[in-house]
C-alpha cells in the first residue's frame, strides 16, 4: 500500500504540475509572447481560451483512456498518460513565439495544449483507482487522499519555479527565456514518474473483473446507459472544486498584478501560502471521510464556498497582502474540503467494470463546467460589472455542486467488487 500510494500521489503531482505552469504562464507571459498583435484583455482572453482548449480536451481524454482503463487495466494506462502529458508539457517550452514562427505559434500552442488536456483526462481516475481499489474498506478516503494532494503539490511546485524564477531575472530575461525553464523540466518529471509507476501492480479489483470475463465492451456507453444521473450529478459536483481553483489561482494572478498593480512575485508568493491552505483541506476532508461520508463532507465544503465567494474579491481589492492570502486561502481552503472526499466519492458512484471511464468522465466535465470557462467568465464580468460579480459568479457555482451533491447517495459503505 506504501508503494500505491507513493505511485498515485507521484503521478498526479507531476502531471498537475504540468497542466498548472501552464495556467501560471497564461496569467503572465503567454498573451504578449503569443498574442502581441491583440489589445491587452483581447489578449489575456485569447491566452486563457488556449487554456480552456484543455479542458474540452479533457472528457476526450477520459472516454479513450477510460476504454482501455476498464477493458485493458489502470496501470498501463496510467503510464501511456504521463508520457503523453509531460512530452506535450516539455515541447511547449521549446516553442517559439509569435516573433518567430507567426500565426503558427499560437496554432502549435493549442495543440500541445490540447494533448495536455487528453493526457490529464485519463490521468486522475487512473490514479483515483489505483489507490481506491487497493484499499481496505474502511480506509478509501484515506489512501484517495494521496491522489488527490497530488494538485496541492504540483500547484506548490508549479507557483514555486516561477516564483524563484521571477526573484532570480529581470523581467525582459523571465518574458525571453525564463518562463520556458518550468515546461522544460518536465522532461526530469516524467522520467521519475516512469520509474514509480512501472513498478506497481494491477489493482485486485479489477483483476477479479478480468478473471471472470466481465470487462465493459464500450465502458462509455455503458456509463451513459447504465450510471447517466451518477455521471451527471458527479460532475456537477465538480464544478465548485474547478471554479474555486482556477478563479483563486489563474485569474486571481491575472487580475491582482493587471487590475491591482500588485507585484508579480508578491502575488506568486501569496499563492504558495494559499496552496498550503489546499492541501490541509484536502487532507482533513479526504481522511474524515471514512468516518463522517464524503457526501457530508463535500456539502459543508459548498456552502462554505457559498459564503466564501462573497467576501474573495473584497479582501483582494484592499490591495493589502495579508488581506490577499486570507482571501486565496479561503477559497483554497473551500476547494480542498470538496475536492478531499472526491477522490473516493466519485469511484464508488460507479460500477468496476465502468469505474474508470465513469469516474474520469464525472471529473472532466466538472472541468468543462466549472474550469475551463471560470477565468473567461471572470475576466469579462469583471470588465462589465466590476469584481464583486466574479465573487457571485463563484457563489453560483457553488451552489449548483451543492444542488447536485443533495441528489446524490452516501457512498462509503459499498462494496467495490
Amino acid at each position: 500500500m506504501r508503494r500505491v500510494a507513493v505511485a498515485s500521489f507521484i503521478g498526479t503531482a507531476i502531471e498537475f504540475y504540468d497542466f498548472y505552469i501552464y495556467g501560471t504562464a497564461a496569467a503572465l507571459v503567454l498573451n504578449q509572447a503569443f498574442f502581441p498583435t491583440l489589445s491587452p484583455v483581447n489578449a489575456t482572453l485569447a491566452a486563457f481560451s488556449t487554456y480552456a482548449v484543455a479542458f474540452a480536451a479533457r472528457p476526450i481524454g477520459s472516454v479513450v483512456f477510460g476504454h482501455f482503463g476498464d477493458r485493458v487495466g489502470r496501470k498501463s494506462v496510467l503510464v501511456a498518460s504521463l508520457l503523453l502529458m509531460g512530452l506535450s508539457t516539455a515541447l511547449v517550452g521549446l516553442l517559439p513565439g509569435y516573433g518567430t514562427l507567426g500565426v503558427w505559434a499560437p496554432l502549435l500552442l493549442i495543440a500541445l495544449r490540447f494533448l495536455q488536456g487528453i493526457g490529464l483526462g485519463g490521468e486522475w481516475g487512473g490514479a483515483a483507482l489505483l489507490a481506491v481499489e487497493h484499499a481496505p474498506r474502511g480506509r478509501r478516503g484515506l489512501y484517495a487522499a494521496f491522489p488527490q494532494l497530488g494538485p496541492s503539490v504540483g500547484f506548490l511546485a508549479a507557483t514555486g519555479v516561477f516564483w524563484l524564477l521571477s526573484s532570480v531575472l529581470d523581467d525582459a530575461a523571465f518574458r525571453s527565456w525564463g518562463w520556458r525553464v518550468p515546461f522544460l523540466l518536465s522532461f526530469l518529471l516524467v522520467g521519475v514518474g516512469l520509474f514509480v509507476r512501472l513498478k506497481i501492480s494491477e489493482t485486485p479489483v479489477f483483476a477479479r473483473v478480468m478473471d471472470a470475463r466481465e470487462a465493459s465492451r464500450v465502458p462509455a456507453v455503458d456509463v451513459l446507459r447504465r450510471h447517466p444521473r451518477e455521471l451527471l450529478l458527479g460532475a456537477g459536483g465538480m464544478i465548485v472544486a474547478y471554479g474555486l481553483f482556477y478563479t483563486a489561482t489563474t485569474y486571481c494572478l491575472s487580475y491582482s498584478t493587471g487590475e491591482l498593480g500588485v507585484s508579480r512575485n508578491t502575488m506568486l508568493g501569496l499563492s504558495l501560502i494559499a496552496c498550503l491552505f489546499l492541501a490541509a483541506g484536502t487532507w482533513l476532508a479526504a481522511t474524515r471521510s471514512d468516518h463522517t461520508g464524503r457526501r457530508r463532507l463535500v456539502l459543508a465544503g459548498s456552502g462554505l464556498a457559498v459564503l466564501w465567494g462573497l467576501v474573495l474579491f473584497p479582501l483582494l481589492d484592499t490591495r493589502q497582502p495579508a488581506l490577499i492570502a486570507l482571501g486565496l486561502g479561503g477559497a483554497l481552503f473551500c476547494m480542498g474540503v470538496v475536492y478531499g472526499p472526491m477522490g473516493a466519492y466519485l469511484p464508488e458512484l460507479f460500477g468496476t467494470a465502468v469505474r474508470y471511464s465513469g469516474a474520469s468522465l464525472a471529473y472532466n466535465l466538472g472541468g468543462v463546467l466549472g474550469g475551463a470557462v471560470a477565468p473567461l467568465v471572470a475576466t469579462r464580468l469583471q470588465s462589465a460589472f466590476g469584481s464583486a460579480s466574479v465573487g457571485w459568479y463563484v457563489s453560483a457555482m457553488a451552489v449548483v455542486s451543492l444542488l447536485c451533491v443533495l441528489a446524490l447517495p452516501e457512498t462509503r459503505e459499498r462494496e467495490l467488487a
